[in-house]
Parts: structure tokens; C-alpha cells; sequence
């Protein structure tokens, strides 16, 4: 087995000076307040090990990475049926696209671009009487963190900017595939993607999908074998916006980025792993994240292919 403790303390030293290219995400303010020199790792194994290197322990809102709970809560509701709203399929535009939206009358491309979130976190509503506090209630149980919470100041400062994300609301809600207030769709995402979680926190809670849809090993089963698979494979082609090839190609995970510097991703069988470093690139992932994954996957010799 790989010594992943002296890994990560490698892929730590060779990263740190990546921390200073690119830029922290400013679009929602309350995100830039934090520090380009955090840099974080975890890395959980099936068999219950935890390997950590740097800020592990901090909390930082996850941003899009939340949209990884809202679909597995939404399929464990309805099942395959929510692809009858959204798609599955890699975007090749930016997860905010009005464009993309509205050439595909108004059916997302797939549930991780933002009209794609806003759609799962709709169907959410539709089947849950508390969708805030159900989403809260679900991430520290995978997470097994009870002290997770949403970071209300990010919250409110995506509500107070997300105009775009308002714009999608409303073509979605004109286009018939928003069964919910536009405004009370709105709310909840912001919300969710609020989350502030560590690098611990998402290791553990993306240990399911790690572990073929079971939280720990004899641990209760959230998705079925063949349900992981496809939520896996729905990562791997568009957790990355629209460099989901690139992250392929470099470093042979299926994952899940975010605004906030964080990264979430899995090898099925073995372990889970998350990074986070606030600067990010033109397409909205953390540049040091990105090295340190592919330097992970290099290192060890492991990954999906």
C-alpha cells in the first residue's frame, strides 16, 4: 500500500507556491475573504484511515460541491426519473450559461451546471417539507460531523449577487421545468451551497462513492451498486465544468469542484479525498487542487484507469 501519509506531505511542499496563481473567487464577495495561502488536504480509505496534510481541519464554503447531496438525496427519492428534467451529458460552457439554457429549451445539460442544480433542488422541494434543513441533516450524518452548518454571511451574499442564477431560475420556470417558486428554488440553493465543510468533512462524506454506495464498511447503504456507478460516471464527465476532460485526462478521478477552492473526488474500491485551495482558474477550479490530485493519482499509481 502506498505510504499515503509521506504523499501527501510531498504533494503539500510541491504545490504551496500554485497557491499564488490564479484568484480567489470575488463574483460572491464573501468568498474572497479568504487567504490564497490556505491549502488543505485529506485522504479517507475505505478501511477507515484518515491521512491529512496542511488547513485539513478548516472550514470553507463548498460551493458546487453540494450539488453531489442534493442529487444523491433527490435519486434516492425519485430515482432515474429526474432525468427527465435534466440531462447527463458535459456542457463545454460555463456552469452559468443562459446560452446552453436556452438553445436546449430550457433542460439543462446536466445537474451540475447551475440550471441543472436549480432543477434537482426544485424536484428536492417537491418531496421534502424542510429542504434546508433535510440537506443540513443528511451532510453531517455522511460527513459524521454533527457541527457542519451553512455559512449564513455567504448565503446572504450570493442572494444579494446571484442575478444570473435568477436569470436561469426564471427561463427554467418559463419553460415549464420549475415546479416551485422561483424565489423559494433560489433560497434553498443559495443555502446549500453555502455549506461550510473541511477537507475531513468531505473525505467522509464522499466515502459512500468510494464504498460502491455504502457510508462505512457494514454501514448503511445509500445507493444502490448500479446508482453509485452512474453518479460516479456523471462526476468523472461534468464535476468540472468545462474542464471536465482536462481533470480526466490529469488525474483520472471522478470528483467534484467548487468556487471556494474545495475538490472532492474517489476512487471506487479504496479511498476518497478532498483539497482545497481558495484560488481558482478561469473555469472555476482551484489551481493548486487540481496539481495535488494529479499529483495523488501519479504518485500512488492509482486511479480509474
Amino acid at each position: 500500500m502506498p505510504d499515503y501519509a509521506a504523499i501527501l506531505k510531498e504533494i503539500a511542499e510541491v504545490v504551496r507556491p500554485l497557491t499564488a496563481e490564479g484568484k480567489v473567487a470575488d463574483y460572491i464577495p464573501e468568498l474572497a475573504r479568504f487567504s490564497r495561502d490556505k491549502f488543505g488536504m485529506a485522504l479517507y480509505t475505505t478501511d477507515g484511515q484518515m491521512y491529512t496534510v496542511g488547513d485539513a481541519g478548516e472550514r470553507f464554503s463548498i460551493q458546487s460541491i453540494s450539488k453531489v447531496f442534493t442529487l444523491v438525496m433527490t435519486i434516492r427519492l425519485v430515482g432515474e426519473a429526474l432525468f427527465s428534467r435534466v440531462g447527463k451529458e458535459p456542457s463545454g460552457n460555463p456552469f452559468n450559461s443562459l446560452v446552453q439554457l436556452e438553445y436546449e429549451k430550457g433542460i439543462p445539460r446536466n445537474p451540475f451546471i447551475n440550471a441543472g442544480a436549480l432543477v434537482v433542488t426544485d424536484e428536492l422541494l417537491s418531496h421534502t417539507p424542510d429542504a434546508m434543513g433535510d440537506v443540513l441533516d443528511f451532510v453531517r450524518k455522511i460527513s459524521g460531523s454533527p457541527t457542519v452548518q451553512y455559512d449564513l454571511a455567504v448565503a446572504a451574499s450570493e442572494r444579494s449577487n446571484g442575478f444570473t442564477n435568477a436569470a436561469l431560475a426564471n427561463f427554467l420556470k418559463a419553460n415549464h421545468n420549475l415546479k416551485n417558486g422561483v424565489e423559494e428554488v433560489l433560497e434553498a440553493y443559495f443555502y446549500h451551497c453555502s455549506l461550510a465543510m473541511s477537507c475531513e468533512d468531505l473525505a467522509r462524506a464522499f466515502q459512500f462513492l468510494a464504498n460502491h454506495g455504502v457510508m462505512e464498511q457494514g454501514g448503511p447503504r445509500l445507493l444502490s451498486e448500479s446508482q453509485a456507478k452512474r453518479l460516479n460516471a456523471i462526476m468523472l464527465s461534468c464535476g468540472f465544468y468545462d474542464e471536465a476532460g482536462e481533470f480526466a485526462f490529469r488525474v483520472g478521478l471522478p470528483g467534484k469542484s467548487g468556487v471556494g477552492g474545495g475538490i472532492a473526488a474517489v476512487l471506487p474500491g479504496k479511498w476518497s479525498v478532498a483539497v482545497w485551495s481558495p484560488a481558482i482558474n478561469r473555469q472555476g477550479n482551484s489551481v493548486a487542487g487540481m496539481k495535488a490530485l494529479e499529483l495523488l493519482t501519479t504518485l500512488t499509481g492509482e486511479s480509474i484507469f
